[in-house]
């Protein structure tokens, strides 16, 4: 069974059809990669997985259930993280605060057991704080912990986001380009993480990016988009040697 499955899935609005009928099946533990031209859908098809919008048409499946319709706060239950191409935490919060914000998905408690204070609600928050302190130990943000984000470097921040989606003990992690921004060292400490992520905690991973290096690095198979419809799918080298591919970057 396919861990995430698209069954015919588009978008349109208005008269725009941003996705069009993308059925692709990505099994579990595999490190998958959507690439394309600006304005090809591919974020668009992950904020139809997260529940941003609601496809048109088409079924999103994840391990066999379907969750095309369920309440956008539901999707974290259901195993799915996601960072974004703008980076999306609180400047002001520090970066151990901004981890724990991913711990939100467990339940801590109702309100009267979180004021007194309960065992079980010590219980809960002692393990969130140890799974957030796994999560900087494993991205090496040590000597971040403390600090507010605003005020941090930009590939650090990146990394901020990326430990966030982690804390919340995701099965599937949509990374929605996640080296932008970055320089060489950055990217290549990244493709490392994301192996390690797939290694280690068993997250299947889906990725959009323009970095074909990183690509090349860590997907296993690499599907491409032009106008909301999929143009090929494979390796990252037949991919890019397929002519259709070629056209809808440099034009025929």
């Amino acid at each position: 069974m396919s861990l995430l499955q698209l069954d015919g899935v588009s978008l349109r609005v208005g008269g725009l059809t941003a996705v069009r009928e993308v059925s692709v099946a990505v099994p579990q533990g595999e490190i998958f990669a959507i690439i394309g031209p600006n304005g090809a859908g591919k974020t668009s098809l992950f904020n139809i997985i997260t529940r941003v919008f609601a496809p048109s048409a088409g079924r999103v499946l994840v391990a066999g259930q379907d969750i095309t319709a369920v309440p956008r706060h539901h999707v974290v239950r259901h195993g799915i993280a996601r960072t974004f191409q703008n980076i999306e935490l609180f400047d002001a919060a520090t970066v151990l605060q901004n981890l724990l914000l991913g711990r939100h998905r467990f339940p801590h408690g109702g309100f009267t057991a979180q004021f007194a204070w309960t065992p079980a609600v010590r219980r809960a928050e002692i393990a969130s704080r140890a799974a957030v302190e796994r999560t900087i130990d494993r991205l090496e943000l040590s000597a971040y912990r403390n600090a507010p984000v605003g005020g941090l470097p930009y590939g650090v921040r990146k990394v901020v986001e990326l430990g966030r989606a982690l804390a919340t003990e995701p099965r599937l992690l949509l990374l929605d380009e996640p080296a932008s921004g970055l320089n060489p060292e950055e990217t290549r400490d990244l493709a490392f993480w994301i192996e390690d992520i797939r290694a280690e905690l068993g997250i299947t991973v889906v990725m959009v990016e323009h970095d074909m290096s990183l690509v090349s690095a860590v997907a296993d198979r690499v599907m491409c988009m032009s106008m909301g419809e999929v143009l090929a799918t494979g390796t990252a080298a037949e991919v890019q040697a397929d002519p259709a591919v070629i056209a809808a970057y440099l034009g025929t």
